[in-house]
């Protein structure tokens, strides 16, 4: 699987998109051959919250530790 990104342009009554020439070399995207792609949403609820999880920078190891931590009436 080959990951890239495109921005959609009008053309003509359609919406089209183009393909890096590297891309369609490796996969061999010739004129008129029918290819499937998948588009993501980058509305989708689920992709939003993982993306927010970028920027978390405490180690799961310090985060326990603190939750046992936590846990104890001292």
């Amino acid at each position: 699987m080959i990951e890239c990104e495109s921005i959609a342009r009008k053309w003509g009554n359609s919406i089209g998109l183009t393909i890096p020439k590297e891309v369609a070399e490796k996969i061999k995207i010739k004129e008129n051959k029918k290819i499937r792609f998948i588009v993501l949403d980058d509305n989708n609820p689920i992709r939003r919250t993982f993306g927010m999880l970028k920027e978390w920078k405490t180690p799961t190891e310090q985060i326990m530790k603190d939750i046992r931590r936590d846990s104890w009436d001292e």
